[in-house]
């Protein structure tokens, strides 16, 4: 990892605070932008290894709050569909150089974007109908794919929960209860594959009152901002960043 200069630092913070505010007001689907947008100072793969501890920190955080509040079955099945998934992701991490995970976090970046737009505008309208069980599963390795080379699980899984007509505290916890298992999965090939590295660890330790701060924002925020404000916001810096990291990757 380059020597972190005042950008870095700059640019960090406001991602760690993006994604603590994410996870504790707004759900964790937004969350992934984190890595994203530290993707444009840092290598792509340090930039996930770099955020996985933090993110690993606000989902004990605010966990507490949905204890046991989930739904079970649900939460199992993407678990454990999620374990291929994130097998899948490691295997080609192991080939990918940095411009094909810039590419990648890019079109997934503009994928979320396009997909929350076109359910915003009923483009798009999921099934609330019973879902044969092999559309969970499949969820759950698309969740732990997609999670592993960008963080960016959520969306495979959402599409699962919302056809489960569960409730909004439930639909959160179960979200919550998911990712933080996703997340310790995540952990171990992280470290194999060198992901994580003694510099990253000492940048986590000082980035981690950010993601704590953030978390605490995301409550507040979660009572006093329109959902519809922040997505917005999340969705241009998405856009942005995401061709910016295509472009950087096709270049």
């Amino acid at each position: 990892m380059p020597q972190p200069d005042i950008a870095f630092w700059l640019v960090a913070a406001f991602s760690v605070v993006f994604a603590g505010i994410s996870k504790g007001g707004f759900g964790s689907g937004a969350a992934f932008a984190a890595a994203s947008i530290l993707s444009i100072v840092i290598p792509p793969g340090q930039a996930l290894g770099l955020m996985l501890p933090l993110l690993m920190l606000v989902d004990l955080v605010t966990l507490r709050p949905y204890w046991r509040g989930w739904s079970w079955p649900d939460a199992r099945l993407l678990i454990l569909g999620a374990v291929p998934g994130v097998a899948l992701g490691a295997a080609l991490y192991r080939v990918a150089n940095d411009d094909l995970l810039r590419l990648l976090i890019g079109v997934i970046s503009l994928t979320f974007v396009a997909w929350q737009l076109a359910r915003q505008q009923g483009w798009l309208a999921l099934s609330r109908r019973a879902v044969p069980m092999w559309g969970g599963a499949l969820a759950g390795v698309t969740a732990g794919f997609t999670s592993f080379i960008s963080h960016a699980g959520g969306p495979p899984a959402a599409v699962w929960l919302l056809s489960r007509r569960l409730d909004k505290t439930r639909f959160q916890a179960t979200t919550v209860l998911v990712f933080w298992a996703i997340n310790i999965m995540k952990f171990v090939p992280y470290a194999f594959l060198g992901i994580f590295t003694q510099q990253t660890f000492l940048l986590d330790l000082a980035l981690a009152p950010f993601a704590l701060v953030g978390a605490w924002l995301g409550v507040l925020a979660h009572r006093r901002v329109p959902e519809r404000v922040f997505f917005a916001i999340t969705y241009v810096l998405l856009s942005l960043t995401g061709l910016k990291l295509i472009y950087e990757a096709l270049v």
